[in-house]
C-alpha cells in the first residue's frame, strides 16, 4: 500500500511496546482483543431492546466477559443510518445506571463509553472508563479533544461522513482510504490533543460510506499502520455483509467472521462485535497463522 504523506512514523509508544492505555488499565495488542458490544438503545439495527433491564445488561456482560471479551462498549445512542437523535439527558438516564452496574460486578474489564459528547465522555471517565468511542472523531463536540488530551482514557477517533441521520445519503469520495487518511491526519495534527498517544483509529465502516466503498476501505486498511496507532474495525452484521449477501443482519455472522478475518491479515487491532465467541476464535486462528509465516 502507499505511504501516507505527513503521518507519524512508527516510532510511537504503541509500535514500541504493542499496549494501549486505557485509563488506569495497559492493554496489551501484542495479539488482537475484541471489543463486545452492549446496545443500551431500544432501536440499533441488529439488537436493538435487547439489553433492557440492569440483570439483562449484566448477563449480556458477564457472557462476553466468560467469552473472551477484553473490552465492554457501551452504548445509549443508536448511530444506525437514519436514526432519531437523542437528547443528552436520555442518553445518559440510558447508560450511567448499566455502566455503573457493569464496573461494580466486574471490575477487571475495561469499559469504554460509546458516545460523542463531551460532559458523558468527562463523567464516563470518572465512573471508570478505559476508553471513549466516538463515531465523529471530535467533529460532533468542540470539547470531547481538549478533555481528551486531559484524561487517561484512549481515545477512538472514527471517521463518519456526515450525521447518522445523513450519512447515507449518497455519501462521495474522491478516494476513500486516502481521504480518510488525510482526516486521521488532520485531526491528529490539532494542538487541542496536546501530543496524546493513547488514540485508537477506526476508519468507520458504514459510516457515510457506500457498499463498493467499505470493500475499498478494508482493502486500504494497512495502509493505516503508518500511523503508529491501532486500529479498530467494527464491521459486525452491517449492511457490507448483509447486502452484498442479500440476507438480513441475523444472517451475517458468518460474513462477519470472513470480513473479521481479513481486516486481522490487515492490521487490526481490535475486532468490536456483537458475537465474541466467533470472534475470539477468528483471532486464535489468524495468530496461529501469522506466527507460521514468522517461523517460515
Amino acid at each position: 500500500m502507499e505511504t501516507i504523506e505527513g503521518s507519524p512514523d512508527k516510532g510511537t509508544a504503541f509500535y514500541e511496546t504493542r499496549s494501549l492505555q486505557c485509563g488506569t488499565r495497559l492493554l496489551s495488542l501484542s495479539t488482537p482483543v475484541v471489543m463486545g458490544i452492549i446496545n443500551l438503545t431500544p432501536d440499533s439495527f441488529y439488537d436493538g431492546g435487547k439489553s433492557g433491564s440492569i440483570d439483562q445488561v449484566l448477563r449480556q456482560a458477564g457472557q462476553m466477559i466468560e467469552e473472551g471479551a477484553a473490552i465492554l462498549d457501551l452504548g445509549a445512542v443508536s448511530t444506525r443510518p437514519g436514526a432519531a437523535e437523542v437528547s443528552e439527558s436520555e442518553e445518559k438516564s440510558r447508560l450511567y445506571p448499566a455502566f455503573s452496574a457493569i464496573a461494580d460486578r466486574f471490575p477487571e474489564i475495561i469499559l469504554s463509553a460509546d458516545t460523542y459528547r463531551a460532559s458523558v465522555a468527562r463523567d464516563c471517565c470518572a465512573m471508570g472508563a478505559g476508553i471513549i468511542n466516538d463515531i465523529s472523531g471530535g467533529s460532533a463536540d468542540s470539547g470531547m479533544m481538549p478533555l481528551m488530551s486531559q484524561e487517561n482514557a484512549a481515545w477512538v477517533l472514527m471517521h463518519m461522513q456526515g450525521t447518522p441521520q445523513t450519512m447515507q445519503d449518497n455519501p462521495q469520495y474522491h478516494e476513500v482510504g486516502v481521504d480518510i487518511a488525510d482526516f486521521f491526519a488532520s485531526r491528529l495534527s490539532v494542538k487541542e490533543l496536546n501530543g496524546k498517544q493513547n488514540i485508537i483509529l477506526d476508519p468507520g465502516f458504514g459510516f457515510g460510506k457506500s457498499l463498493n466503498d467499505n470493500f475499498r476501505l478494508l482493502n486500504y486498511l494497512d495502509a493505516f499502520l503508518t500511523f503508529g496507532l491501532p486500529l479498530m474495525v467494527g464491521i459486525s452484521r452491517k449492511s457490507m455483509i448483509y447486502k452484498t449477501l442479500n440476507s438480513s443482519p441475523e444472517k451475517a455472522l458468518n460474513g462477519t467472521s470472513v470480513l473479521n478475518t481479513i481486516a486481522l491479515l490487515r492490521g487490526a487491532s481490535i475486532l468490536r462485535v456483537h458475537d465474541v465467541a466467533e470472534a475470539v476464535e477468528t483471532i486464535k486462528l489468524v495468530s496461529a497463522l501469522n506466527q507460521q509465516s514468522v517461523i517460515r
